[in-house]
């Protein structure tokens, strides 16, 4: 079987006032089905540009994109919005949780967008971040780690092939990330899910099964 991401040449430049910035510079990349990456380097080195353009969240300037073996070039926005939505579930560092909407239906919206109809898969991800109690809660009644455990059952409660994080315990204390990180190593274990996750931080990147260093725009090892 193909890897389940696999990156050959990719290439991001940003151009600003006709001066082009390059962010990644011909990185490849293959991830097997069932592995836990982290993706380790400091800031500006490309990771985030990385992720992004492995989920789908943004076009290369060069390079292929591969997600279970489909070349993601040939796909139109709306098929890359399928293949994202079926196949890949996305942690932020900001959450980017609906601020009006408590914590059940935040989870909930991402079985809507893919035309399905939420039933009890919602509070029973929940449940298995630890927060079935707080379902009802609204994002700004919850902790910053409690929201990220909400964020992590959005990004699960659809199975996806891939879950992309970056730099998922950015933003938490000590506890908090120890907590997440405990859910994300458990439900790759337990569950079998591939993930890929980027970090500054020496101890969450050494807790996936393959550490990768990354620096100006270029993985050191792959």
């Amino acid at each position: 079987m193909p890897p389940i991401i696999e990156t050959h040449n990719l290439t991001k430049v940003y151009a600003s006032d006709g001066v082009g910035t390059p962010a990644l510079r011909g990185v490849d990349l293959a991830v097997e089905a069932g592995e836990f990456v982290s993706i380790m380097g400091p800031s500006g080195c490309g990771k985030s540009t990385l992720l992004y353009l492995v989920g789908l969240l943004a076009r290369p300037t060069r390079g292929t994109v591969r997600i279970g073996g489909q070349d993601t070039a040939a796909l139109g926005e709306g098929g890359r919005t399928r293949l994202r939505r079926r196949h890949i579930g996305y942690v932020f560092q900001r959450f980017n949780l609906l601020p009006t909407l408590p914590a059940e239906e935040n989870v909930a919206l991402a079985l809507r967008l893919r035309g399905e109809r939420p039933g009890a898969a919602p509070r029973e991800m929940l449940a298995a971040v630890g927060l079935d109690e707080k379902r009802r809660r609204r994002p700004g009644q919850l902790s910053v780690g409690e929201q990220q455990r909400v964020a992590l059952a959005r990004a699960l409660v659809t199975r996806p092939t891939v879950l992309l994080a970056d730099e998922p315990t950015g933003n938490l204390d000590s506890k908090a990330s120890e907590r997440v990180m405990d859910l994300v190593e458990r439900l790759h274990r337990e569950r079998g899910q591939t993930v890929v996750l980027i970090s500054h931080d020496a101890q969450v990147a050494g807790r996936a099964d393959r550490l990768i260093r990354m620096r100006d725009g270029r993985l050191l090892h792959a």
